[in-house]
């Protein structure tokens, strides 16, 4: 592989590695979540312990395939797209745990889960296998988006 390619792949997983420490920089335990009124239909919290661990091993595979196959021009697309989105997702978190800005932050995960989809189109266009397994993690970014909604419908 490339320097060059080395590299994106490096930069990409210092991003999944800066989502996976920085997501949950702001979440305190101070009650406020447990305090909220849930949607229904919330996932039992184990679950976000299986997801989440799986999504980041996902992601980090997925950007050193698309490092390692694809143009430099779409390498460079992918990594600034999912540097955006990660971004923005951890902006979610500071509105959502920090400034308990429910409507900011569900307009935070639609944006990144909107940012996602040409990532994993990307992905497959490098490895069906790798985008079939990245599917879940739209799923999920979709998923909390429209539960923050929820949570700010109701509270």
């Amino acid at each position: 592989m490339s320097i060059w390619r080395t590299v994106s792949a490096v930069i990409g997983i210092a991003f999944v590695l800066l989502y996976a420490g920085g997501a949950n920089y702001w979440n305190k335990q101070d009650g406020w979540y447990q305090s909220l009124n849930q949607p229904s239909w919330q996932p039992p919290g184990f679950v976000f312990g299986l997801i989440w661990p799986y999504n980041f091993i996902v992601i980090g595979i997925a950007l050193w395939v698309i490092a390692s196959k694809a143009s430099p021009v779409v390498v460079a697309s992918v990594v600034t797209l999912f540097a955006a989105s990660v971004i923005i997702a951890l902006r979610w978190s500071y509105l959502f745990y920090e400034v308990h800005d429910l409507r900011g932050a569900t307009i935070s995960l639609f944006t990144t889960a909107i940012l996602t989809i040409p990532f994993l189109a990307i992905t497959f266009t490098q490895s069906i296998k790798v985008g079939i397994a990245l599917i879940p993690y739209q799923i999920w970014i979709f998923t909390a988006a429209a539960l923050n909604a929820n949570y700010a419908a109701n509270n």
